[in-house]
């Protein structure tokens, strides 16, 4: 695994511990859903529902796979080779990188604009300034939009364990406001 992509999956592990106790469960997954959906208050209840399964998949995904002692909890030690292995999570990732992106655009015309994507992005945890730092090197639009699928697309590399040099790792280098 690559360093980038370590780093990249304890931030996820630390936005994904919604509730501060140190361990992912179930719990976390219902507060994440909460919190990304009040961000996107003018999505239709289809790209609602959707984002709601995929978090709850997110978790089944990581209980079935790995609490292997049914105490309900995963660690970052149990964590962090997982969520990085595509032949064990791709489809998890694909499925909540969709639901996602799609969120970020509740009139369909397959772009996101910077402010609910900024929203999103602060829903789930993200510095302001990393946020602005991964939209920028999306490459918007000259109106500041990017396409649903660069961000899908975007979702899927953080995941990568072998990528380096994408635009999600300024989601985990510190950038000035």
């Amino acid at each position: 695994m690559r360093d980038e992509a370590a780093k990249r999956v304890e931030l996820v592990f630390s936005l994904f511990d919604a509730n501060g106790n140190g361990v992912l469960d179930s719990v976390d997954f219902d507060l994440m859903t909460d919190r990304v959906l009040e961000a996107a208050a003018a999505s239709d209840d289809g790209a609602k529902d959707a984002v709601r399964a995929a978090f709850r998949r997110y978790w089944t995904t990581l209980a079935t796979e790995l609490d292997a002692n049914g105490d309900g909890v995963i660690s970052l030690t149990e964590f962090r080779p997982f969520v990085l292995d595509p032949e064990r999570f791709g489809p998890t990732v694909a499925e909540f990188a969709e639901a996602l992106s799609a969120l970020g655009d509740p009139d369909g015309d397959g772009l996101i604009e910077r402010p609910l994507f900024e929203s999103l992005m602060t829903a789930i945890g993200f510095e302001q300034a990393n946020i602005h730092a991964l939209f920028d090197a999306f490459g918007p639009d000259a109106d500041d939009r990017i396409t649903v699928a660069t961000w899908a697309a975007g979702i899927k590399d953080y995941y990568a364990p072998d990528k380096a040099g994408i635009p999600g790792d300024r989601l985990v280098t510190a950038h000035a406001v």
